[in-house]
């Protein structure tokens, strides 16, 4: 083999070695990213729910104070439920982002 041959195998190597640390690297980052997104997820999935559990709960609580108010009281648990869920709302953008 040449001397030429061999320093070009000898940068091939080099280059290749080169390229499986970067794909390495590059796993590794995918798999934190994964594990990231995941745990993202769940915690979206527990505020979901938790959401619908309070909303359950709001819909139980207006729907019996709506049937024991009169009819002056009436709007004032309209705005207090607007209110409620322009909140809920407000919870789902900052758990969207």
């Amino acid at each position: 083999m040449t001397e030429e041959n061999t320093s070009l195998l000898v940068l091939f190597e080099v280059r290749f070695k080169e390229l499986i640390a970067l794909c390495d690297r590059q796993m590794l980052k995918i798999q934190e990213l994964e594990e990231a997104l995941d745990q993202k997820n769940t915690e979206l999935q527990e505020a979901m729910d938790k959401i619908s559990e309070l909303n359950a709960k709001c819909d139980n609580m207006l729907t019996a104070h709506v049937l024991s108010v009169h009819e002056g009281e009436v709007k004032n648990a309209k705005l207090r439920l607007s209110k409620l869920v322009r909140e809920v709302e407000k919870c789902i953008a900052l758990l969207t982002h």
